[in-house]
């Protein structure tokens, strides 16, 4: 490989929340800091243990030699590395630096849409299980939540059940959904008719949609992103698509996504919303990083990235099957994360869900409560590592955990 996924990457002391927020109750839901004798594996919060591109830390260093840092303007090359890159690795034609707009995160694109879709105290339409920063932005936002539950079908594989989404629809007036594609717990890549048939229940009822793809880049082997607004012309019209590179490129510290939108009403009201704050402006060097991460060598270092999770996503889900009774681990298709039940574990041990996720906690392996995404008897796991630090993380739990005394 050209770039290095495999040496142990230390994040002590340089500002990590994954290694740093253990024991401090950071968000309400960091992990307890492991017990003597055991170091930190960390694998809860959504980012990589990996160096990031080179040519990210280089176009920031060159930028950072200009002593100035005062307002400033978006360069060309901003957008034009959005346009290639969502047209190389998604497909995507017809993008054009006015469809493209910044938003500080996901997060703030996804309400500043529903500001323009809905009012307060709305309802707005997501699938569960679902990622916590929706339910916990919407909730203290004054939206409604509707939850329609993903089903597991008979190969184990993640669907939407469509006449949930019908029924919920038209019984609770729903004008605005949430769409997470990747999905975000689950790591459903959702396949393009899949895509299609929601995105056509939504224009069947007028539904407004947020679609979330900041996971796109993260494809895992056998698979392929669609974007939703490509399905249709009417899903390009009625569609706010948010993207990021963060996710991909290890970037959540440095703040900055984008959104495209293609009907020009939209774009103009949702851009309206964003500004209302006066805080959501880009900042200088997040663009430089954009723009050092959308290089060809950024093709090729996401490439080996899908490479090296599609082998620890084989090597855990093996694992998990062989070793781990009770546990039940649906194969993501994208993303870096499982999403665990252990309902059957549990029940056969006679141990609450709690007491599962101290006893990973003890032994330094730090998972993330499911829960919160509605995962009743869930786990959420970080497998964004080096294999090394996965399979020391699978050894730890089947020694003290799974098969040991908890």
């Amino acid at each position: 490989m050209t770039y290095d996924f495999t040496s142990h990457l230390e994040r002590r002391g340089q500002d990590a929340l994954a290694v740093d927020g253990l024991g401090t109750g950071r968000l309400g839901i960091a992990p307890n800091a492991p017990r003597p004798g055991f170091d930190v594996i960390p694998m809860w919060v959504a980012d990589m243990n990996f160096p990031t591109l080179p040519t990210i830390q280089e176009a920031i260093i060159q930028r950072v030699r200009h002593p100035a840092f005062g307002y400033f303007t978006p360069r060309d090359e901003y957008h034009d590395a959005i346009i290639r890159w969502q047209e190389s690795r998604n497909g995507v034609t017809g993008l054009e630096r006015q469809h493209i707009g910044y938003e500080n995160g996901v997060i703030g694109g996804l309400l500043s849409a529903l500001g323009v879709f809905c009012s307060r105290g709305d309802a707005v339409l997501l699938h569960s299980p679902t990622y916590i920063g929706f339910t916990n932005s919407l909730r203290s936002n004054g939206y409604r939540i509707v939850l329609s539950p993903l089903v597991r079908d008979e190969d184990g594989v993640w669907r939407m059940d469509l006449a949930d989404m019908e029924r919920q629809i038209t019984e609770k007036h729903i004008h605005a959904a949430v769409f997470c594609s990747p999905h975000n717990p689950c790591g459903r890549v959702w396949e393009r008719g899949e895509i299609e048939s929601a995105m056509e229940l939504f224009r069947k009822y007028d539904v407004s949609v947020v679609s979330d793809e900041i996971w796109s880049d993260i494809i895992l082997a056998g698979h392929h992103h669609t974007p939703t607004q490509s399905v249709s012309d009417d899903a390009r019209n009625r569609t706010v698509a948010l993207y990021a590179p963060s996710k991909t490129f290890n970037l959540a510290g440095l703040v900055g996504s984008y959104h495209i939108i293609y009907n020009r009403r939209l774009r103009d009201r949702v851009g309206r919303e964003s500004s209302l704050s006066h805080y959501n402006e880009m900042n200088v060097l997040s663009m430089h990083a954009l723009i050092g991460a959308y290089r060809p060598e950024g093709h090729v270092w996401v490439d080996e990235l899908c490479q090296v999770l599609t082998e620890n996503v084989d090597y855990a889900c093996g694992y998990i099957r062989d070793r781990f009774p009770g546990v039940e681990a649906a194969r993501p298709q994208g993303t870096y994360m499982l999403f665990l039940d252990c309902s059957g574990w549990c029940a056969a041990h006679g141990k609450t869900i709690g007491q599962l996720l101290q006893a990973g906690w003890d032994v330094g392996v730090a998972w993330q409560d499911g829960r919160p995404f509605h995962g009743p008897c869930h786990i959420r796991m970080n497998l964004a590592l080096p294999l090394s630090r996965v399979q020391e993380a699978f050894r730890r739990l089947d020694r003290y955990v799974f098969n040991g005394e908890l």
